[in-house]
């Protein structure tokens, strides 16, 4: 079996292993439970008429191995898009062997053939290795900023003000 890491965005027909994915990561930050993504969902919104974002998968020879999901944001103080990382995720498996670096690689390279002014992600604040691996990539953390999310009925009730 070859060593060698491959990435390539995913089809339609990819649904069933993100929504994986989407689930190895979210039992990794301990909140599998909060996963109502459906392989339905996932189709209409990742590849229907208005697909909202893109993902990436990483193999390891033949064997998944890690994906990536982005979209593009706006920066007005830029004039410029962005590209958000939603989730990055690598099995632990195939940790330190270059896949989550393949894959931020391509992201950078994605971002820069479309000018956006920056890419952006949030990780978990106990997450040290992820910490420390995308600060050696030369990612600053933005500290002074808080995430503000409303979901659910605190969305209905904004949307019904």
């Amino acid at each position: 079996m070859s060593s060698a890491v491959t990435l390539r965005p995913a089809t339609e027909q990819d649904v069933g292993l993100v929504l994986w994915f989407i689930r190895q990561l979210a039992t990794y930050e301990r909140a599998p439970e909060q996963v109502t993504a459906t392989e339905s969902l996932l189709r209409k919104n990742l590849f229907g008429p208005t697909p909202y974002a893109q993902v990436i998968l990483a193999s390891v020879g033949d064997q998944p191995a890690g994906f990536a999901l982005y979209f593009y944001n706006f920066s007005t103080w830029l004039g410029q898009p962005g590209l958000y990382l939603e989730d990055l995720f690598v099995c632990p498996e195939f940790r330190g062997r270059g896949v989550g670096q393949r894959l931020l690689v391509q992201l950078a390279n994605i971002a820069r053939e479309r000018e956006c002014g920056r890419m952006e992600w949030v990780v978990l604040d106990w997450n040290d290795p992820a910490i420390q691996f995308y600060s050696k990539l030369g990612a600053q953390q933005m500290k002074e900023w808080i995430i503000t999310r409303v979901t659910g009925k605190a969305l209905d009730h904004i949307a019904d003000l």
